[in-house]
């Protein structure tokens, strides 16, 4: 699945201060991944704060971002959570005209151990009209996919990759060593992923490309052809940004970045919360220098 190696942005959904989607500014942020040289986008994660956001909105953030796309690049779109016939049904009414990709989270807190882990997945895999990308987040949903589920996963012939966001260096080499040559295995961790690349990973879905993504795409490329003179130029340049936009929670700091370039607000829905004024202090600095 070579259409989802380099660099994926989770996008984050603009609202307007009274917490409407802006659709505008969701415009303008589509343009300026695309004609920045991302090579696909990545729709409702959980950088886009699809919890708080209905189907129906979810419907036409889809829609606005392809239409702004025009696809020149792929989509792939967020369908995930913890009732397995809830996820499936989705999947089996969904519209995947123009989507490329479906990134789906493991199970949150119900915990499901490894087997049902496993049998969640098939279902899914079994329902979608389109490549499934796994999603190991420990730190949201309480489990963590084992290296043996993933390969047995990989296994699936509409499962196609990975995005890793454990931050387990142990358990990712494991993976990459493993691997079928056909699944790509994906870092979900910005600041990882110039090492994660070197070990063997094919990019990454970021969040710090939202604000940055010619930079950082870059440095993705760069990563990908053994360039690692310039890969660690551009990553130490942006590094302190990666983690700056962490400090307290996402997509809170991305958002502070992103309104400090004039491409969105910083507005999130509840439970959600502006970071604290440090953080966001810190922030604007570091975009001030970048």
């Amino acid at each position: 699945m070579e259409k989802f190696r380099g660099t994926g942005v989770a996008m984050v959904t603009p609202f307007k201060e009274n917490f409407d989607i802006d659709f505008d500014a969701l415009k303008i942020l589509t343009e300026h991944l695309v004609s920045n040289g991302v090579n696909y986008l990545v729709v409702m994660g959980t950088t886009g704060e699809n919890p708080t956001i209905t189907e129906f909105e979810q419907t036409r953030i889809l829609e606005t971002v392809m239409e702004v796309n025009e696809n020149r690049i792929p989509v792939v779109f967020g369908i995930g959570g913890n009732n397995t016939k809830s996820v499936v049904d989705r999947m089996k009414s969904f519209n995947y005209d123009g989507v490329s990709g479906i990134l789906s989270a493991s199970p949150y807190y119900n915990k499901p151990n490894q087997a049902g882990i496993v049998d969640h997945y098939m279902q899914l895999a079994d329902a979608s009209g389109a490549p499934i990308i796994l999603y190991n987040v420990p730190g949201r949903t309480g489990s963590m996919m084992s290296v043996d589920t993933i390969l047995k996963l990989a296994e699936h012939e509409n499962i196609v990759a990975v995005k890793e966001a454990s931050g387990d260096f142990v358990h990712c080499m494991s993976l990459i060593r493993q691997k079928p040559d056909d699944f790509l295995v994906i870092s979900g961790d910005d600041n990882y992923t110039l090492p994660f690349t070197a070990a063997g990973m094919a990019g990454v879905i970021s969040v710090v490309g939202n604000a940055y993504p010619k930079e950082f795409s870059q440095m993705v490329r760069y990563a990908l052809d053994g360039n690692f003179e310039n890969a660690r130029y551009l990553h130490y340049r942006l590094l302190p940004m990666m983690n700056a936009i962490f400090d307290d929670g996402n997509p809170g700091g991305i958002k502070v970045a992103l309104k400090e370039l004039n491409i969105c607000g910083s507005a999130m829905r509840a439970p959600l919360h502006d970071v604290l004024p440090e953080v966001a202090a810190n922030i604007k600095k570091l975009a001030s220098q970048l």
